[in-house]
């Protein structure tokens, strides 16, 4: 079984498709760390994001990069989703997402074109969001936790300018499949959302199998 969970940042799609990842026994790839992962990469060669060329070189990491807790931090997604934009970058990684999402065992896939682009034959696809300001406040929140000093309005405007990235780039823009399951998290706790996405996954599948 191939699961699809896309959705922009915050929705509370990560935390949903990991769960669920562990209760149907698949394995899991975030596939926004990859993106990270070249941000991150980027920055350590000096280059521009705004450059095709710059961001391609970034795609060379190594494995190890995924690992690093630098790969969370907030400059390094939106260095992530500046890089996205480019067809070249989002060529490179994805036959490593194909590869993954069609293993003889399954997978769980989470990101932003996985039901469009990456695995569109995908068994289930879910959309995963919220509005823009219950999302803003959930991270800000989580950075607070942190000790990271940061205002709200800051990381509304962050959110705002990475969905319109996100949903106006040429190349594999993020929407929903037109078979995806919606699920809007802004009123739901996390355990509400992550019982709201396994009621969606059992039903889609108990259908296919009549």
């Amino acid at each position: 079984m191939i699961i699809a969970v896309d959705g922009p940042t915050a929705s509370g799609k990560g935390t949903i498709a990991k769960a669920l990842a562990d209760h149907y026994g698949l394995p899991f790839l975030d596939t926004g760390l990859l993106y990270r992962a070249v941000g991150f990469q980027l920055l350590r060669n000096g280059g521009n994001p705004d450059s095709p060329n710059d961001a391609l070189k970034a795609c060379e990491f190594s494995e190890d990069i995924l690992a690093y807790p630098e790969l969370r931090e907030e400059a390094i997604g939106g260095l992530a989703s500046r890089i996205s934009i480019h067809p070249e970058v989002r060529a490179a990684l994805n036959k490593r997402q194909v590869d993954f999402a069609h293993q003889p065992r399954g997978a769980l896939l989470d990101g932003r074109d996985i039901g469009t682009v990456i695995a569109p034959d995908a068994d289930v696809k879910l959309f995963i969001t919220a509005s823009a300001i219950i999302r803003a406040e959930r991270r800000y929140r989580e950075m607070k936790t942190r000790g990271v000093n940061v205002e709200l309005e800051t990381i509304l405007a962050d959110i705002q300018a990475r969905d319109a990235r996100d949903a106006g780039r040429t190349t594999a823009p993020l929407r929903p499949a037109v078979d995806a399951i919606e699920i809007d998290t802004s009123n739901m706790s996390v355990q509400e959302a992550i019982q709201s996405a396994i009621a969606a996954v059992d039903s889609k599948v108990y259908r296919k199998s009549r």
